[in-house]
């Protein structure tokens, strides 16, 4: 089955000490993220960057619940150092405005075009972005698959919960090793 890895978020909002959003366990996940790209790019497997982004001056749902973040062009939307597309032809940008990578995006629409049927995600925050974005692939039929050292959050007990949810009703998680495997 052809596997697509998408990444999540991994921005300066989230990953920068300075950033707006950075909390203290996120790092963790930086080497196994950066990982599991090389592995993926070393077989020409699809890699879907992620960026939450917003627009400065405008109004956004996702204010209703959370503060301003991720203002294009600023420092905290720019992808934290080593992450981003890096030019190479099986990698890609999708830039999202909601918790789900496939909300209101064309993710769905270039996976299904490259035939993938299974998704590999990685990346921040377990409980909020990584989780809807599971469920939305799901949703969409493609068979998931989460790091499960790969993502985490600042909130513990909300990212266990958020990995017991996916296995049990969306997918399965895997590890870092096993992630890389299946992604070469």
């Amino acid at each position: 089955m052809k596997t697509a890895l998408i990444a999540i978020d991994m921005q300066n909002s989230f990953l920068h000490p300075d950033g707006e959003n950075f909390y203290p366990e996120a790092p963790e996940v930086v080497a196994n993220v950066k990982r599991l790209i090389a592995a993926a790019g070393s077989s020409g497997t699809p890699v879907v960057h992620v960026a939450d982004r917003h627009r400065e001056g405008f109004d956004d749902f996702e204010q209703k619940r959370l503060p301003q973040h991720c203002v294009s062009g600023g420092f905290h939307a720019e992808y934290f150092d080593g992450f981003g597309p890096s030019g190479q032809p099986q990698e890609i940008e999708v830039v999202k405005r909601r918790f789900s990578a496939f909300f209101a995006t064309e993710l769905a629409l270039f996976l299904n075009e490259q035939s993938v049927g299974r998704v590999v995600l990685c990346g921040v925050k377990t409980n909020v972005c990584v989780r809807a974005t599971a469920q939305d692939a799901f949703a969409h039929g493609f068979e998931v698959c989460v790091v499960s050292d790969a993502t985490n959050s600042n909130r513990a007990h909300l990212a266990k919960a958020s990995l017991e949810d996916i296995e049990r009703y969306m997918g399965k998680l895997i590890t870092t090793d096993e992630a890389a495997e299946m992604l070469k």
